[in-house]
């Protein structure tokens, strides 16, 4: 492609994010963004306050577009370079608004231009298993501003993934009040396939999941998730009493079509 075109075509991009967010979107009141080497991880929205410390930026991609962080197809630094984004909401925002205003600094402080496709994939049904939910309903947390997707944390209740560094063993554990949506968000990012929520389950769940692989077990023709023997799949099942059924899908990724390796300063 023409030099120029490409050029154009991501100016026309990044104009077209921007004004996803203007004159109606709020955005962030001040942020700090800066690379960092490594050190403590953390995330969290209390109160207001955007925090992803520590993270290589397709973290902040995922949570910006809603999409999975191995569906977002970038540069290779995106998983390597670590960043730490603090933000505060503006007055009156709501979590609902967040992945907006991210998308919108993320605009201005790395250049980003990026579009969503389409493309079929084999992914899974997740479905209650014949004996039933392994987890209780409870009372809905109280909204405390934070953002949904693949990361969350609130005063109420707790979800986490283990990612980046923190999962180079396989590990895979969220805990909390919590519904069916950013399970099947987790185990989607884990399981390399998107994971349709066809469970008909609609409340809040108190949910302990926490699983590692044996690392010294091999892959069998049996295991449908192609990990070690005591797969994820199979974890699942029998801490959650949800099964995993193969299904094709389409799948949304994120491409990214120009973005800065250095942010703009603060």
């Amino acid at each position: 492609m023409n030099t120029c075109l490409a050029s154009a075509i991501a100016l026309a991009a990044i104009s077209a994010l921007a004004a996803q967010n203007a004159p109606n979107q709020p955005k962030f009141e001040v942020a700090s963004v800066k690379r960092v080497e490594g050190g403590d991880i953390k995330t969290s929205l209390d109160p207001g306050i955007l925090t992803l410390k520590g993270l290589p930026l397709k973290v902040a991609l995922s949570q910006a577009f809603q999409v999975p962080m191995d569906q977002i197809t970038g540069p290779a630094w995106l998983d390597e370079d670590c960043f730490d984004i603090i933000a505060k909401m503006p007055e009156g925002a709501t979590k609902d608004q967040m992945p907006a205003m991210l998308q919108a600094l993320l605009a201005e402080r790395f250049k980003l231009a990026a579009h969503k496709e389409s493309h079929p994939h084999p992914g899974y049904a997740m479905v209650v298993d014949k004996n039933g939910p392994k987890f209780k309903e409870v009372e809905k947390p109280k909204d405390t501003g934070v953002p949904s997707g693949p990361l969350g944390k609130s005063r109420d209740g707790v979800v986490t993934m283990m990612i980046g560094r923190a999962n180079a063993a396989g590990r895979v554990a969220f805990k909390g009040p919590m519904s069916m949506a950013p399970v099947a968000r987790i185990l989607s990012g884990k399981l390399g396939g998107p994971v349709q929520d066809l469970t008909g389950l609609t409340g809040v769940y108190q949910i302990d999941f926490d699983w590692t692989p044996d690392p010294g077990s091999a892959p069998t023709a049996a295991d449908t998730a192609s990990t070690p023997t005591g797969s994820l799949v199979i974890a699942v099942r029998e801490i959650l009493g949800l099964r995993l059924e193969r299904r094709d899908s389409q799948v949304e990724t994120l491409a990214i079509d120009h973005i800065e390796r250095v942010p703009t300063e603060n």
